[in-house]
C-alpha cells in the first residue's frame, strides 16, 4: 500500500479489473476516511436488458471499506473482508455511485475490541445510486479485524 491516497486513487483506476468493468474512484480522502467510486454504463459492462451487470455493482464496492480500515488503523493490524451480501433494488442504468466513509468511533471499536488480541468483526454498509439519487443496490461487507501478533 502507498501513503498517498491519491497515487493509489490513480492506479486503481488503472487497475485492470476496475478499468475494463467501467469503475473509476473518483475520491479517496487524503485521511483514508472516504471514498467515492462511479460505475459508467458501457457497451461491454450492460447486460442483456441493457442494464448493469450485477457482478458490476458488487465489484465497484468490494475493497473499499477493507482499503479505508486497513490505512487508518495501520501496519499493527490484519483487517480481511470475511463475508458480504447484496440487494438488488432496482435497475442500475447510466452513473451510478457509491459513497464510503469510516469514522472515528468505528475504528475506536476496532482498535478497544482488538486490544487484547482478539478477533473483532463488523458489519458496514453501502447504498449503489443512480444519478437520481435513487438506490440500485445496497451492498453490506463484513471485515474481520485482528491486532498482529507481535
Amino acid at each position: 500500500m502507498t501513503r498517498y491516497p491519491w497515487l493509489f486513487r490513480h492506479l486503481l483506476n488503472l487497475w485492470p479489473p476496475f478499468l475494463a468493468a467501467g469503475i473509476h474512484v473518483t475520491r479517496l480522502a487524503p485521511d483514508w476516511r472516504s471514498a467515492r467510486v462511479e460505475l459508467r454504463m458501457r457497451p461491454w459492462n450492460r447486460n442483456y436488458v441493457g442494464t448493469h451487470f450485477g457482478g458490476s455493482l458488487f465489484a465497484m464496492t468490494d475493497p473499499f471499506h477493507m482499503l479505508l480500515a486497513l490505512q487508518s488503523l495501520g501496519r499493527g493490524y490484519i483487517v480481511w473482508d470475511r463475508a458480504a451480501q447484496i440487494e438488488f433494488l432496482k435497475p442500475g442504468r447510466g452513473v451510478v455511485a457509491a459513497e464510503f466513509h469510516l469514522d472515528d468511533a468505528v475504528l475506536e471499536r476496532m482498535r478497544a475490541a482488538t486490544a487484547g488480541g482478539d478477533k473483532y468483526l463488523h458489519w458496514f454498509e453501502v447504498d449503489v445510486r443512480d444519478a437520481h439519487g435513487d438506490v440500485v443496490a445496497r451492498v453490506r461487507k463484513q471485515l474481520y479485524v485482528r491486532r498482529k501478533r507481535p
